[in-house]
């Protein structure tokens, strides 16, 4: 209603001005006629001339001011239109900027949330052991099927407390006198069994007794007191290498720290660490085969890699219990719980095991899967602790023997 009185207005002063110009131009037309009349006694044909031009001229602006007047009263009406267009226009160009706000907001938090997941999915913190660092007690494993983590630390406890009272005598199954046979036992018992090791290296001792001896030794004479143990090439290199690194950089000892020990040819955590905690009393998890399985099938921790294994699991204990934790998750997983067929029918852990069922349930089928001591079988160590036997245990055969 406002904008159509508006246009009347415009069109009212409009035509009011056209008229008003109008009116004057005739009158100053009929004035200059009287002149040129009044004047005709002395002009003649110019004045009547003048006369005719001015009669045109004064038609003319009539014209042109006719055509003034209605093109101003067809104005309003275009005017309306065209504002009338350019509204409606206005308006659906303000709703798609509206609804492009409107979904710009609701897509904003979606981008902004985005970075937030990416740690949850990748994270990088210090679950990864760095070498020449004990395993971080900071670590955090996951516990399975929504397991909190304090029940998850009661069950990895208590399982190792029943694994204790199962094998008290646990131990290094690898012979040794000294720190230097232990740690070239070790190296040599990598893709072999403890037993073919034990019975390799009473003839590899016999010969080098020292890291001397050994360092100076010819390589093809060791290949062939190392050749059972399979790898033999790679393990002589490795074994004169320690040797050559212990009398270089060491003077002939083996060194008591982690820094120190990994830097030896051959040598990793793994290795380290049972050379720690069995010859210097230092605790540390020994992350090997029979480990890396079963703390996976007990899920004390999903992770793959050793370091961040050895980390995992190191923070559900006591440092002090590190070691005989390695003893005995090692013994049970050669004895019992094996990696193709688990004797779940003969495992003392049973009701704690959430892989229980993964192997043979049936008791009596589950007994002649025992291997060892507790199958029958002779142990692995040629000299084995008095305990061990006192329990049961029987020592290995030396090599040659069947």
């Amino acid at each position: 209603m406002k904008k159509s009185s508006a246009s009347k207005k415009t069109a009212a002063s409009t035509e009011t001005a056209a008229n008003t110009e109008t009116g004057a131009r005739t009158e100053t037309a009929a004035n200059t006629g009287k002149a040129a009349s009044a004047g005709a006694g002395s002009g003649g044909k110019a004045a009547a001339k003048k006369t005719s031009a001015a009669k045109k001229a004064g038609a003319a602006k009539k014209t042109s001011a006719a055509k003034k007047a209605g093109a101003a009263k067809k104005t309003p009406a275009a005017t309306k239109a065209a504002t009338g267009q350019r509204s409606a226009a206005g308006q659906k160009t303000a709703k798609k900027t509206a609804a492009k706000k409107t979904a710009a907001k609701k897509a904003a938090p979606l981008k902004r949330q985005a970075p937030a997941k990416k740690p949850a999915v990748a994270p990088k913190k210090a679950t990864v052991a760095v070498k020449g660092v004990a395993p971080a007690k900071t670590v955090t494993p996951a516990s399975p099927r929504g397991e909190s983590r304090t029940a998850l630390v009661r069950r990895a406890r208590r399982i190792n407390r029943e694994l204790a009272e199962v094998y008290p005598y646990a131990h290094p199954e690898l012979d040794f006198e000294n720190p230097f046979q232990l740690v070239v036992a070790t190296v040599l018992s990598a893709q072999t069994t403890d037993l073919r090791v034990n019975q390799t290296t009473p003839a590899l001792f016999a010969k080098y007794p020292t890291p001397e001896d050994l360092a100076a030794a010819v390589p093809e004479e060791v290949e062939e007191i190392l050749r059972p143990t399979g790898f033999f090439r790679a393990k002589t290199r490795s074994v004169i290498g320690l040797s050559k690194a212990l009398v270089e950089d060491f003077g002939g000892e083996v060194p008591g720290r982690l820094e120190d020990l990994v830097k030896l040819p051959g040598v990793g955590r793994k290795t380290a660490f049972v050379v720690l905690g069995n010859a210097y009393g230092r605790p540390g998890i020994t992350v090997d085969t029979h480990f890396q399985r079963l703390v996976r099938r007990w899920r004390w921790t999903e992770e793959t890699d050793p370091d961040k294994i050895e980390a995992a699991v190191g923070a559900l204990f006591p440092k002090s219990d590190w070691t005989d934790l390695s003893h005995h998750v090692i013994w049970h997983g050669r004895r019992i719980c094996h990696a193709r067929k688990p004797a779940c029918g003969a495992c003392p852990i049973a009701p704690l095991c959430p892989a229980y069922g993964e192997g043979e349930t049936d008791p009596e089928k589950a007994k002649k899967l025992l291997k060892y001591e507790k199958g029958g079988f002779p142990g692995q160590r040629l000299k084995p602790p008095q305990a061990y036997l006192d329990a049961g245990g029987k020592p290995a055969p030396p090599l040659g023997a069947g």
